[in-house]
């Protein structure tokens, strides 16, 4: 058993002034399955880098094993499988591959397919494969799911399950709890790690910010009572002192010394209930520290004249001659949430696209209400670059409402300065969900939304679909998500 100590880690991005890590230190075991999450843009795909040299820094990183990045560089796609195997782990014994490519599902005639021919399914799980036929690594794994449908995901999460030494990044709550023994969690000040699942981090975070939230108010409530208290204590004192060359009601002297002597013990008291005041903002100080917004966010449908908003009958799509779905049935009315499941390559992004008025080749009848708005999300985030201001304009919507969106879904502000081709892959898909929430529809069409989307954005999400019921079709593979959210399911073969 070894461990990888950080200490005091210390690092920013060349030209930037905003560090991703400050002081950091933790300690991690070679032998834990450790779950990474945190919001999206605090640095967990930068630390996996850090932890590979990638980056200068200040601190120590002291590791006694070396490290592998999943996913791998894939330089020669068009090679076969075989061979870009081979040129990421060279001279690796074949067996020691087919035993991950069973343990996975992937059948041998893989590996003699061009690897750009393979489904993105497909090449998720044989590169996770060859993370594990090399031996003394410790695996670094950033989002394996991004790819995977429902199926897939139970699969590789029974298989991460199986095996140890590695760090997972990964927003998929359930996946999370199928593989990992340990959370490492970037919060808002600090860096954690505890034992345990998704789920229980998760229970005891939740506790934490519900004590923390309870202990916040009972002294902010002390504050201003010992506040008051200390006002009237310390104006007592003062008029007493004031008295001392007064008189009595007969006009004797007054006795100076008696006064005095209450009025120190006045003064004692202020000072001591001004030191309690003082003890509990302190102490206030300290709370509060981790505990995320997540502010309630808002969207508003257009309500359409019919119920009846699109109709499928047995619909066909092709690319080219070959057929992506077959004799699809579906009705959306106002008010569904209808969920598009299926096994990768099964034709849902197709599906949606022809539902958004895409023009694909099909056979049979879709029908569209012609004055129907759709707002439509798409899994590409390639696109976005430039300004913010610049994007919203360009799409015409509220940039003010948009930025406060975004504020909603953990942006900083400094965010907003920045190009959008910099964003984490999550800060870009919330831009896309972002841009959907402004735009006036009547259908909202959804192309798996919540790849790279961390756990408490997608959370904010749902909540915001369950109190509004806006009408929607959407591919997601998060089955916490798709269990909440969804009304019905189409389900494509």
């Amino acid at each position: 058993m070894t461990a990888i100590q950080v200490s005091n880690l210390t690092f920013a991005y060349p030209g930037s002034y905003d560090p991703i890590f400050e002081g950091v230190s933790f300690q991690i075991d070679t032998d834990w399955k450790l779950g990474f999450t945190g919001r999206n843009g605090r640095g967990k795909t930068t630390f996996l880098h850090l932890l590979q040299g990638k980056y200068e820094y200040s601190g120590t990183i002291s590791a006694p094993v070396a490290f592998d990045y999943f996913p791998f560089p894939v330089e020669h796609p068009d090679h076969l499988t075989v061979d870009v195997l081979e040129e990421i782990v060279p001279g690796y014994e074949h067996w020691k591959l087919m035993r991950e490519l069973n343990l996975l599902k992937v059948s041998e005639d893989v590996l003699y397919r061009p690897f750009e021919s393979l489904s993105q399914g497909e090449q998720t799980k044989v590169l996770l494969a060859a993370l594990f036929i090399q031996d003394n690594r410790f695996l670094l794994i950033d989002e394996p799911t991004n790819h995977l449908d429902l199926h897939a995901r139970k699969l590789v999460g029974d298989y991460l399950n199986s095996k140890r030494g590695f760090i997972l990044i990964s927003h998929d709550r359930a996946f999370l709890d199928r593989c990992v023994d340990h959370i490492l969690s970037i919060n808002k000040t600090n860096i954690e790690i505890q034992k345990g699942t998704f789920s229980s981090w998760w229970t005891n975070k939740t506790r934490q910010d519900t004590f923390e939230m309870a202990q916040n108010e009972k002294l902010q409530k002390d504050i201003q009572r010992l506040s008051a208290s200390s006002q009237r204590t310390s104006g007592w004192s003062h008029e007493i002192e004031k008295s001392k060359n007064g008189t009595r009601n007969s006009g004797s002297k007054l006795d100076k010394g008696y006064v005095g002597h209450k009025a120190a013990k006045m003064m004692k008291r202020a000072k001591s209930i001004e030191q309690r005041q003082h003890a509990a903002v302190e102490e206030k100080s300290k709370l509060l520290k981790n505990i995320e917004q997540a502010e309630s966010l808002a969207i508003t449908q257009l309500a359409y004249p019919k119920s009846e908003l699109a109709v499928l009958d047995d619909v066909t799509i092709y690319y080219g001659e070959k057929a992506v779905c077959r004799n699809v049935r579906l009705t959306v009315e106002q008010g569904d949430r209808i969920a598009i499941s299926g096994p990768n390559g099964s034709g849902k992004s197709s599906l949606l696209r022809l539902l958004g008025g895409e023009g694909l080749e099909y056979t049979g009848t879709l029908r569209r209400e012609p004055q129907l708005r759709i707002s439509y999300v798409s899994q590409d985030t390639s696109h976005l670059r430039g300004s913010l201001s610049d994007y919203a304009a360009e799409h015409g919507i509220d940039e003010s409402l948009f930025k406060t969106i975004l504020r909603k879904l953990d942006f900083a502000r400094i965010q907003f300065e920045k190009d959008m081709a910099s964003f984490s892959g999550g800060q870009k898909k919330k831009v896309l969900i972002a841009r959907s929430l402004c735009e006036e529809a009547h259908l909202h069409i959804w192309d798996e939304p919540l790849n790279f989307v961390d756990v408490i954005s997608r959370m904010q999400i749902e909540e915001l679909l369950l109190a509004y019921a806006p009408t929607i079709v959407f591919v997601e593979h998060d089955r916490e998500f798709h269990e909440r959210v969804a009304t019905k399911t189409i389900e494509l073969g």
